[in-house]
């Protein structure tokens, strides 16, 4: 499979067209296009990748595994900072779902009343 086509998979398993992911991770709307016939700059293609929630090594087809594991990529977030903006499959997540978030979160048995695992 090849990095474009690749990245076209991803994208519309995210809902996204390649103009859409090339707009978010700005880049002009027909770059990923060009990918077939001219190789991407590395952080071009990290951009992308990021829009995508993928790693530049699935793009490239070097692993199957979308979001290899490791402590290094891992990020953690707290939910319960306002300023913290989630997404999920590249689109943003409103306040509202991000507070239902929180409140599933919050009666989970192995939670206490602030979210905190015990």
């Amino acid at each position: 499979m090849t990095l474009i086509s690749r990245t076209k998979d991803i994208a519309k398993l995210r809902g996204l067209s390649l103009d859409d992911v090339a707009l978010k991770a700005g880049l002009s709307a027909k770059s990923i296009y060009n990918w077939g016939r001219n190789s991407p700059k590395s952080e071009n293609l990290q951009k992308v990748a990021d829009v995508l929630h993928v790693s530049t090594d699935y793009l490239l087809g070097r692993t199957d595994e979308m979001n290899p594991t490791t402590t290094e990529n891992v990020k953690k977030a707290d939910l319960d900072d306002d300023e913290l903006l989630l997404s999920f499959q590249g689109k943003d997540i409103t306040p509202e779902y991000r507070d239902a978030i929180i409140a599933i979160l919050r009666t989970m048995p192995d939670r206490d009343k602030d979210g905190n695992i015990i």
